[in-house]
């Protein structure tokens, strides 16, 4: 008879190859792609449970690893299962979105509703809130409908300068009780609009958000309107990485797919910042956020969801932050977010109170950062405990059983996820990611678990205050402790007078996962490694036409990209004056934003045609916010091509792991000294270019 070890393995790639990705109103495509891994999962866990668990016979500790590592199987499928039911309901909002924009903005300035924009911070610096405070000046509704506070938990005497010097509204309260929920809640009595925005620190709204979002409200049932987190900066494992265009930030899948989904089954939830609450609502639920856990976004849904609301959720790019900006900065955040969604099961108004459906239950139940902490570290030391001890963890199962039954489960899993988020997907970052994250987790995750309450809120540093930091050494100690262990494992059975495993037909298939998890593990201490940050401001690439002039200088070009600190300028001398040289200070006009005194840093040369490299003398006022609306809170986007996917990124990542670290190019800039007083004196009285094309400027296609 031929062999058909293979022939459920080669049935799922066929179908994986051959059917098309899931598209809205495909149901009975999806149906069938369900129903066929429903069964093939089905297959596979009884033969899993009666083959190589149920076999094991006795109280010893081999028998316990079967078990504990079955467990932890079982636990990753009900996960993914979890997952998989998620995407089913994937939702996208922007036509009904367009729909309400274009009848929000067919009405009178005076029949839009007011809204109340709070900007909850405690420590963030000037070069994070100016940013918000000025994209929340930008929003496009009529000013006196939209009033903007800024909640200082830090009881700053220069923030409530600026604000005042900006026309905000700068609130403090006597104490920092609940943290930032204590924030909002002291300021929502303070208000009175019937909508809240509600911005953390580091996030810049776009000028459109309100039109888009603030029309769902028509429907009574909706409590809240939540958009995406989206950044402008690269995350620590994007720049660790060196991978800004190939590696998507570690967030995307959440909010371009999971979020969707859970929209779908009306669950949901706010996310802490970009989020507008209904005040009506709010009261219901005595008038503020929850604040028995810090988490108070989840809770705060699940209050909502009590009185019969739904969190509408608006997949649109309507705000952009920043991103933890060191691996430090990074697990300060990821622990809070594991710690908080751990303390909601110690609340009635968790997921485990009275008043939910089973649904909603499982949908807010904390599961995945307890698999993540307790399961994706077994995973990685599974290979190394067989290769060292022998104790098998599938019992009785050779190489062909393997074949035949798990892999093509494994890989049906992944096509079905492949298949109903085919652009967001990405098995081998989120592995890596996971496994990255699980190291520093799990302490702080089971000590939630044993004492939920009593631990240290800790705000995520941003902007100058957030260091670079050092490497995370207890994750780089971690992952290069099983890489050696596993490494070892692998060469001592390798020699037949050194083998320490007696189950041979195990072996193939355990090398083999023992050599994936190494390469994951290596990626990961490259991750945990900084590398130095060369600019201090987020470049965006922006073609607008600019004019430089001064003592003999007079040249037009176009930006190529712009920052708050410096631009790229492809120049156009003028033939009544040469092309200004390194060193010589010019005023700057840039079209749509106003005139800013600059220095020539860098004079190159690309293709015949010199280009400016120019550094930006811009402090506060009516210019500096303009830029920064421009850059911020006009749609650009730091990041280009789209992200990698498949066994491509692994190997890309691989080669970044491994590849010698170049140091960066140093480039030495000119001694710092204050612009001439000619130049101070232009750029106070000059006027604002407009965007009609006076004064031959206008905005470059």
């Amino acid at each position: 008879m031929p062999d058909t070890t293979l022939i459920p393995f080669l049935l799922v790639i066929a179908a994986a190859l051959l059917v098309p990705a899931r598209r809205e109103g495909a149901r009975t495509r999806t149906a069938a792609m369900t129903l066929g891994f429903a069964a093939l999962l089905a297959v596979y866990l009884w033969w899993r449970l009666t083959q190589t668990v149920l076999v094991a016979e006795g109280l010893s500790p081999a028998t316990v690893f079967v078990w504990v590592v079955f467990l932890a199987e079982l636990w990753l499928w009900y996960e993914t299962l979890h997952l998989m039911t998620i995407l089913l309901g994937q939702t996208d909002r922007r036509a009904e979105a367009d729909a309400h924009e274009a009848r929000l903005r067919a009405l009178p300035p005076e029949d839009l509703p007011d809204v109340d924009v709070l900007i909850a911070t405690y420590n963030e610096p000037l070069d994070v809130l100016e940013k918000t405070i000025a994209g929340a000046l930008a929003l496009d509704w009529p000013a006196e409908r939209l009033h903007i506070h800024v909640l200082d938990d830090g009881r700053r005497d220069w923030l409530a300068r600026y604000c005042a010097e900006r026309g905000v509204n700068h609130m403090t309260r006597p104490d920092n009780a609940h943290a930032k929920a204590g924030n909002i809640n002291a300021a929502i009595p303070r208000t009175r609009a019937p909508f809240l925005l509600v911005l953390d620190a580091d996030f810049v709204p776009q000028r459109p958000f309100l039109m888009r979002a603030i029309g769902f409200f028509d429907d009574p049932r909706i409590g809240i309107v939540q958009a995406p987190h989206f950044f402008f900066n690269d995350t620590p494992l994007q720049a660790n990485a060196e991978m800004r265009d190939a590696l998507p930030d570690e967030q995307r899948f959440f909010f371009d797919a999971i979020q969707p989904g859970r929209d779908g089954w009306d669950c949901a939830f706010c996310c802490g910042s970009n989020g507008i609450l209904r005040r009506s609502a709010m009261e219901e639920i005595g008038g503020g956020l929850p604040t028995d856990s810090i988490t108070e976004d989840m809770l705060l849904t699940l209050a909502l969801m009590r009185k019969g609301y739904v969190t509408r959720y608006l997949g649109e790019r309507l705000a952009v932050g920043l991103a933890p900006e060191s691996i430090d900065a990074y697990f300060v955040q990821r622990e809070r977010w594991a710690r908080g969604a751990i303390q909601m099961l110690y609340t009635p108004h968790g997921p485990l109170g009275p008043g939910l459906t089973l649904r909603q239950r499982l949908m807010f139940l904390p599961s995945h950062w307890l698999s993540q902490s307790l399961c994706q570290p077994l995973a990685m030391a599974t290979p190394a405990i067989f290769l060292f001890t022998g104790w098998s963890p599938l019992l009785n199962a050779g190489l062909g059983d393997i074949l035949f039954y798990q892999i093509p489960a494994i890989a049906a899993a992944m096509a079905f996820l492949g298949f109903l988020a085919p652009r967001d997907f990405a098995p081998i970052a989120s592995t890596v990611e996971s496994v990255l994250q699980s190291f520093r987790l799990a302490p702080s995750t089971l000590l939630t678990l044993v004492r939920p309450h009593g631990h240290a809120f800790r705000v995520t540093p941003k902007g100058s205050d957030a260091a670079m930091g050092g490497e995370d050494r207890f994750t780089i100690s971690v992952a290069l402790f099983l890489l050696l262990a596993t490494g070892t494992g692998l060469f001592l059975n390798a020699d037949l007078d050194l083998r320490l495993v007696d189950d041979i037909q195990l072996l193939p298939m355990v090398a083999f996962w023992a050599v994936f998890n190494m390469v994951v593990l290596l990626i990961v201490i490259m991750m945990a490694v900084p590398r130095p940050r060369l600019r201090t401001e987020e470049r965006f690439p922006l073609r607008a036409l600019c004019r430089a002039e001064g003592p003999g200088i007079r040249a037009t070009g176009e930006t190529r990209n712009v920052s708050l600190t410096g631009a790229l300028i492809d120049c156009h001398p003028s033939p009544d004056g040469p092309c200004p040289e390194r060193g010589d200070w010019v005023a700057l006009t840039i079209a749509g934003v106003g005139t800013i005194a600059a220095r020539i840093e860098r004079v190159m040369d690309h293709g015949g045609t010199p280009s400016l490299g120019v550094s930006f003398c811009l402090p506060g006022g009516p210019v500096r916010d303009r830029l920064i609306q421009t850059l911020f809170a006009s749609g650009l986007d730091t990041h280009g091509a789209l992200p990698a996917r498949g066994t491509g990124t692994l190997f890309l990542l691989l080669h970044r792991a491994l590849r010698r670290v170049e140091p960066p190019p140093v480039f030495r800039r000119l001694q710092a000294e204050d612009p001439p007083l000619w130049l101070t004196e232009k750029v106070a009285t000059a006027e604002t270019p407009s965007l009609d094309g006076s004064e031959g400027l206008r905005w470059a296609v």
